[in-house]
């Protein structure tokens, strides 16, 4: 079996394809269909419920999705800041807490020995996280994002 290519920023993000390519797509497919179903159909009310229905499936399934990441982005928070606190300097240490949630978890893909000088160039610059992500030279691979 071949070995996966090493995690770079040209290729971490993670597709699930179950979701991004089974059940997000039925899911839009049934809201087209069920609001064809409606025009079609205007005086019934199994149309109606049936649009309900295709309205709450991709919502939901919106929801289903965001709600783990936005967990796995606590406990990135939370690990980071504890690395932040063993590698960066006091000073810098302290001045972290001015860095965005989302700078936070994209320096998790920086080494230790990187770490102090893109917390420097975010602080500094309010660098946009895919220029974070760029800006690091040794890969430190996240595989556990799902």
């Amino acid at each position: 079996m071949a070995e996966k290519p090493p995690q770079s920023y040209s290729n971490h993000v993670r597709l699930h394809p179950p979701y991004h390519y089974f059940l997000f797509p039925c899911t839009v497919l049934l809201l087209i269909l069920s609001i064809v179903n409606v025009v079609r159909h205007l005086q019934r009310l199994d149309s109606w419920i049936l649009l309900l229905i295709g309205i709450i499936a991709p919502v939901q399934l919106l929801l289903l999705r965001l709600y783990p990441l936005k967990v796995q982005d606590r406990v990135i928070r939370l690990e980071e800041r504890l690395r932040m606190q063993s590698v960066l300097s006091e000073a810098l240490c302290a001045r972290a807490g001015e860095l965005t949630e989302s700078q936070i978890v994209a320096l998790r893909f920086a080494p230790d020995a990187e770490l102090p000088g893109l917390v420097e160039k975010a602080l500094a610059s309010k660098m946009p996280v895919a220029d974070i992500k760029k800006a690091v030279v040794t890969w430190r691979a996240d595989t556990f994002r799902v």
